[in-house]
């Protein structure tokens, strides 16, 4: 790659369970501060499940401007845009200070879940004798909805209020790849930038899986169960995991090219060494494999001309259920089997499109920092995690450098070496 077209990270945003903002995510990730807890509107209804990993404190009339954009915003988008804005604030790009047609947007998303007090009306008006009767429902209940109300709930209006407010007319697209999503949308930023398609490109991801109504849909069954102390309920790699826990949250990253970034002299806070995809089908026809994240590890790590022993740590996807992280375990150990692992996850759970962007903007923190944070709740290793698992206490990362993985649940891979500054 010539230098010109070298991709670095010079802006952080975070809105998360843990923290508002890189330095709050980061004080958590020292302190071992957890996200997890129970949550009051889980406490309401018959669902059975009570705790996950919620935003706390967090008012969207602080980032989003004009305030009438909150009325077609859902809480995915809120917490996107405000993510972008911290990100642009921490990049040092002040409004009107890059060409608007190099300036670009690439979000992860996903589908964006209604919120029930946005259903109600529509749904009450429908019921009769106890029953919700079908065939009023164009007469009688979408006259109940906001006549705005698809544009809260569109997975692509993320990207697009974030280009709205910041006059980037350049590249903008969305992806929509599960917990993939995020990390999709970074290496998809840093290639337009490669092109020569950009100058500048806000990426990262929002996502929920704590919504009610996507609890609804998605079921509990791959959710762990433990209720007497939620704050330990995701395990990555732990023999005793017994499931995922939900969250929210949503993450971006400022990338830019090397030249325009130190022509401008803005804050060089990690290069973007090499990325790779990969992809292993899951289904009921389907034998479960290691092979598609190996692939991921492999490219990322041809593209970037790193070995092994160059790699500080690996940010893991560790989503705590007993089968994926068996299959992560596997990729990593045969790829990079020395290698210090961390997974964040302990800390928030599942937070859908979003977590691959908040555990990027971890770390890029970590590597400012040279130390790679703890595993939360690592008790017992088990034998079908052969993987160097961080916990107890932090650990220098004396290569200075860190892969970050995601997997989605049905089979897609993504890596992303990052180094340095």
């Amino acid at each position: 790659m010539e230098s010109g077209r070298e991709v670095v990270v010079t802006g952080l945003g975070v809105v998360s369970p843990i923290g508002i903002g890189k330095v709050a995510l980061w004080e958590s990730f020292c302190t071992q501060r957890s996200g997890i807890r129970n949550v009051g509107s889980l406490l309401t209804t018959p669902l059975p499940l009570r705790f996950g990993a919620i935003i706390p404190d967090f008012d969207a009339r602080q980032y989003v401007q004009p305030r009438k954009s909150l009325k077609v915003m859902s809480r995915e988008i809120q917490t996107g845009f405000a993510a972008a804005q911290l990100a642009i604030r921490d990049a040092q790009l002040p409004s009107g200070s890059v060409d608007p047609d190099r300036l670009g947007v690439v979000f992860g998303s996903e589908m964006l879940y209604c919120e029930l007090d946005d259903l109600q009306p529509a749904y009450t008006a429908c019921i009769h004798d106890g029953r919700f009767q079908y065939p009023d429902w164009g007469t009688k209940g979408l006259g109940q909805l906001y006549p705005l109300w698809m544009l809260k709930y569109l997975p692509n209006m993320v990207a697009c209020h974030i280009g709205i407010a910041n006059d980037a007319r350049g590249p903008n697209n969305t992806i929509l790849q599960g917990e993939v999503s995020s990390l999709l949308a970074m290496i998809e930023g840093a290639r337009i930038l490669q092109r020569g398609h950009a100058d500048v490109m806000i990426v990262g991801g929002t996502g929920s899986r704590i919504n009610v109504t996507a609890l609804l849909y998605r079921g509990d069954s791959n959710l762990s169960h433990r209720r007497d102390e939620p704050e330990k309920a995701s395990r990555p790699f732990d023999a005793g995991r017994d499931g995922m826990v939900n969250g929210e949250g949503a993450g971006a990253l400022v990338l830019e090219t090397h030249n325009h970034a130190l022509a401008r002299g803005g804050p060089i806070l990690a290069r973007f060494l090499g990325a790779g995809i990969g992809f292993h089908p899951r289904g009921e026809d389907q034998p479960l494999s290691h092979q598609g994240i190996s692939r991921s590890i492999q490219l990322a790590m041809r593209e970037a001309k790193s070995a092994p022993d160059q790699v500080g740590f690996v940010k893991a996807h560790g989503v705590s259920t007993v089968v994926d992280d068996i299959l992560e375990a596997r990729a990593i150990q045969e790829c990079l089997p020395e290698v210090a692992v961390t997974a964040p996850k302990s800390f928030f759970g599942n937070l859908g499109a979003g977590g691959g962007a908040v555990e990027a903007v971890g770390a890029v923190m970590a590597l400012q920092h040279d130390r790679i944070p703890v595993t939360l709740n690592y008790c017992q290793p088990d034998p079908a995690c052969p993987v160097q698992v961080v916990h107890g206490t932090d650990q220098p990362n004396r290569q200075r450098s860190a892969l970050l993985l995601n997997q989605s649940g049905t089979g897609q891979t993504a890596a992303i070496l990052l180094g340095p500054p």
